[in-house]
């Protein structure tokens, strides 16, 4: 089993307002040249959770942390003109998110919650990650 010590929140840097799917991720992962969609959770604006990679692959999101992480996407992240960042969370997916971090704070212990913006120079997941978790 690997060893989990981050679980990485990031955002599809995708409109708000618009849908994308774990085959939309997978078909723009694999243009990027990953194997397959690089995250293991994808969480809907629905706020209905998605299998990416299973926990026991390598995830391709946090370049320097894929083999010690869990890769957690919600759908959205960008404003309505796809490229400033904006916290799109609905309410769906805010809940869905906590639940999700949860079980996996449950599953690995001792694993931080961190947004990818923490380990990289990017905006996503357009929201403090790591402080608005941290209780968990």
């Amino acid at each position: 089993m690997r060893k989990i010590d981050k679980i990485i929140v990031h955002c599809s840097a995708t409109p708000e307002g618009k849908d994308f799917t774990v085959e939309d991720i997978d078909s723009w992962h694999r243009q990027r040249g990953f194997a397959k969609i690089g995250y293991h959770y994808v969480i809907y604006r629905d706020g209905t959770v998605h299998r990416g990679r299973l926990d026991t692959e390598i995830g391709a999101h946090a370049t320097g942390y894929n083999a010690h992480s869990i890769g957690v996407c919600y759908i959205g992240g960008c404003a309505k003109d796809g490229k400033t960042a904006k916290d799109t969370r609905t309410q769906a997916q805010r809940d869905a998110l906590v639940r999700l971090l949860m079980k996996l704070v449950l599953k690995y212990p001792n694993a931080e919650i961190i947004g990818h913006r923490d380990v990289s120079k990017k905006a996503c997941p357009s929201f403090d990650a790591k402080k608005e978790y941290r209780m968990i």
